[in-house]
C-alpha cells in the first residue's frame, strides 16, 4: 500500500486536510501513517478569488496566492506529507484492499481516498460516477455537483470533502470541511475516540 489516506484536490478542503493530518504526524496513533496530496489545482475556483470576508486572511488575499503558498507551507512545516503535483486524477476504483488511483503519471494505492475536487459537471474521475448528483445548496442553473455522502463519507473509506460534499462555495466552509474529514480520519486511528489537533503557545 502506496498511502494509507491519498487526498485528491489541492485547493482549501483537499489543502487543509493535509494540514491537519500532517500537524498529527507526530502521534502515536499516526506516527507511521503515510499521506499523500495530489494537488490537483488548474480548475480551482480560487485561481480567480479575492479574499475580503475570511477571518485570519488579509484583505484583499488572492486565491491564486493560496495555491502557490499553501503546497510551500505544507513542504516546510510537514515534509512527512508526499506532494504530486502536475498530475490529473484518471479515475479511483475499488481495489482488494483500499482503493487504486490513477493519473495521467502514475498508479497509487491508498487505504483511504480523500476527493477534494470543484463541483462543477466536468468532473471526469472514472469511479465516481454511481455517486454523481446534483448540488443541493448551488443555483440549479449553474450545474453544480456533488457525491452522494453522509458526513462526507461516500463508502467506507472514501470520503469528500468541500464543495463536492455538497457544502456551499466559501473558503472557510472547504477549509473546514476538509479539516472535518482529516479529523474524523484520525479519530479512528486513534482507536475511534474523537480527535482534535491543537498547537498551543508555551
Amino acid at each position: 500500500m502506496d498511502f494509507d489516506v491519498l487526498i485528491v484536490g489541492g485547493g482549501a478542503a483537499g489543502m487543509s486536510c493535509a494540514y491537519i493530518l500532517g500537524s498529527a504526524s507526530e502521534k502515536s496513533y499516526a506516527k507511521n501513517k503515510r499521506v499523500g496530496i495530489i494537488l490537483h489545482q488548474k480548475t480551482s475556483h480560487l485561481q480567480n478569488a479575492v479574499f475580503n470576508n475570511v477571518l485570519g486572511l488579509a484583505p484583499g488575499t488572492k486565491g491564486k496566492d493560496i495555491l502557490s503558498q499553501g503546497p510551500l507551507h505544507l513542504q516546510q512545516l510537514y515534509p512527512e506529507v508526499m506532494q504530486m503535483a502536475k498530475e490529473k486524477v484518471l479515475s479511483i476504483l475499488p481495489a482488494e484492499t483500499g482503493f487504486l488511483v490513477k493519473t495521467n503519471k502514475n498508479f497509487y494505492t491508498a487505504a483511504v481516498v480523500v476527493v477534494a475536487v470543484g463541483y462543477t459537471d466536468l468532473l471526469s474521475i472514472k469511479g465516481l460516477e454511481p455517486y454523481i448528483m446534483p448540488h443541493q445548496r448551488a443555483l440549479a442553473s449553474k450545474n453544480r455537483i456533488q457525491l452522494k455522502n453522509e458526513n462526507h463519507l461516500i463508502v467506507e473509506n472514501l470520503y469528500v470533502a468541500g464543495t463536492l460534499a455538497g457544502h456551499r462555495s466559501q473558503f472557510a466552509i472547504a477549509s473546514g470541511s476538509g479539516a472535518n474529514v482529516a479529523l474524523d480520519i484520525l479519530s479512528i486511528w486513534n482507536d475511534n475516540l474523537p480527535t482534535q489537533v491543537h498547537d498551543k503557545l508555551e
